[in-house]
């Protein structure tokens, strides 16, 4: 299956973006403007880092954009305690999704606690077609929303091979997101026809001003 920018409405398509300000080299100007043009392009979310989740929450209060951060990240190898401290942290601040590294369970607790979705990531370039599969029995196991590629910080991101696979491994009602190399519109189109239904993106205002500019 293909789609084009006839099959889907600007809405459908920047409620798949998860706009991301990730960088540590981000400035507090870079993160508000890029608060501001989530707002102004209504994404799904925008994804900051732990410390500019109360002021992101302020920036896009009154807006259907949420507000996500992420957990144990890049590495993941932050203890489960840790995790869950800052998961609960991220939580009172106004975070409503979590995009966390893997270990699961206690962080899915949580969140799910207080109403919040969670992405668990994998990150596939360190991991075998095997592992992947199992990775997303155990996200879908520990109840988490969504499974992730990866954290957009290793060598690889998001590859269609791996998307099919992790769709495919987990039940309807677990959702895959994509991270890393979807900077088009053709490239969100082409993952939406693999039933992503979220991506994260540094690229949010192009993808839309060139769907914009197609219709």
């Amino acid at each position: 299956m293909t789609l084009s920018v006839d099959d889907v409405t600007e809405h459908q398509l920047a409620k798949t973006i998860d706009h991301s300000l990730l960088r540590p080299e981000l400035d507090d100007d870079f993160i508000a403007n890029g608060c501001r043009l989530a707002a102004e392009y209504d994404v799904a979310s925008a994804c900051v880092r732990p410390t500019d989740v109360g002021r992101a929450a302020e920036l896009l209060a009154g807006t259907d954009v949420a507000v996500g951060t992420v957990i144990g990240f890049p590495h993941g190898s932050a203890t489960t305690a840790t995790k869950v401290f800052e998961a609960r942290e991220a939580l009172d601040a106004g975070a409503t999704e979590l995009d966390m590294v893997i270990d699961i369970g206690a962080v899915v607790e949580v969140a799910h606690e207080a109403g919040a979705i969670v992405k668990v990531i994998l990150e596939n370039a360190y991991l075998t077609d095997d592992e992947k599969v199992r990775g997303c029995r155990l996200v879908e196991t520990a109840g988490a929303d969504f499974v992730k590629t990866s954290t957009g910080f290793a060598p690889g991101g998001a590859t269609h091979a791996d998307l099919a696979l992790m769709r495919s491994a987990v039940s309807d009602h677990v959702q895959v997101k994509a991270a890393g190399g979807v900077r088009t519109l053709d490239e969100l189109l082409a993952v939406m026809a693999l039933g992503v239904t979220r991506i994260g993106a540094t690229q949010t205002k192009p993808i839309l001003e060139e769907y914009r500019d197609r219709r």
